[in-house]
Order: structure tokens, then sequence, then C-alpha cells
């Protein structure tokens, strides 16, 4: 059994992992290109913009974009993602100049290292003031791309992806 004073050192004084090296594969400079559904019976919403992705002491990374954002105009975007080792999760936020609410991430990098999925609640896009389930699917193609998909949980039980990011390296 751990003392506090051990539990705090190893919290407060920890060493990167595997998990947070693999986050800083994420850091550097980056346009986008997006592309967003808005309704089953419209065509998807194109835009484009700029992320700046820095490391935080090798544990976090700070994603911060500027561009367009499907129906909202003009946005600036915040992300923070790291990776929790008492959990065993990758953990973060999201908040946009377009909204109040803070979306809270928790999630898994897939067997291949490759695909980082992050879950979360938040309001339904239905406007009906109801909570909804939603995942954001990061997923490195090489060194200098990666794809973002966003998908919301249906009343189906079914995942409906309904924007898509491909991010290239600057």
């Amino acid at each position: 059994m751990e003392t506090n004073q051990t539990l705090q050192e190893s919290t407060m004084q920890s060493e990167p992992q595997k998990e947070h090296e693999w986050l800083q594969k994420l850091v550097g400079e980056w346009v986008y290109e997006s592309e967003a559904i808005m309704g089953s019976d419209q065509p998807p919403v194109k835009a484009t913009g700029t992320e700046t992705v820095k490391s935080l002491g090798g544990f976090w990374v700070l994603a911060e974009g500027e561009g367009e954002m499907p129906g909202c105009g003009a946005a600036t975007t915040v992300m923070t993602i790291g990776y929790n080792p008492q959990q065993q999760k990758f953990v973060g936020t999201w908040v946009g100049s377009m909204m109040s609410y803070l979306w809270l991430y928790e999630g898994e990098l897939d067997a291949s290292e490759t695909v980082l999925t992050l879950n979360n609640e938040g309001p339904s896009m239905s406007g009906d003031g109801k909570m909804a389930k939603y995942k954001d699917v990061i997923e490195l193609k090489d060194n200098n791309h990666r794809v973002m998909t966003s998908h919301a949980l249906g009343e189906d039980g079914q995942w409906h992806q309904f924007m898509t990011v491909n991010y290239r390296r600057k």
C-alpha cells in the first residue's frame, strides 16, 4: 500500500510514459480541411483553418485551432490531451469560442497505436436540451497527416459520423 507521500511523489514527479510520447507526434503547425454533415437533406459543409499543437512538459499537448467552424463562422478552439497512468486512460478537454460547454475527454489508444478514441458527452445536436454521447477519433496516417472524425451515438444505438477533419503538417 502506498503512503500519501509516495502517492503524491508519483503523481507530482512522474516521468513521461509511452502514451505521453505518442501524443508528442501531434506537436507542430498544421493546416486543416473539414467536412461536416449538417443534416441528412443538406450537402456537407467544408471549412479550413490552422492548428498549432504544443507540448506541455512532455505530458500534455495543447492544440489551438483558428478557422471556420461549419455553421458557426470564424472560431477558435482549444484541445488538451494527456494520459493519466492511474486511470490508464487518455484524458483531455475541448472548448470553442462558439459555445459555453466544456467537453471532457476520456479514451484509449488502439493496439496498432495509430488510432486514439476520445469519448465524451455533451449537449445533443438536436437542440432538445438533452445530453448525448460522442466520440472523436484521431488517426495518424503518417508523420505529416492525421484525420479526426467526430461521431454521435444515435437513438438507434449506432455511431453516426458527422465530421471529418484532415490535418496536414505545414
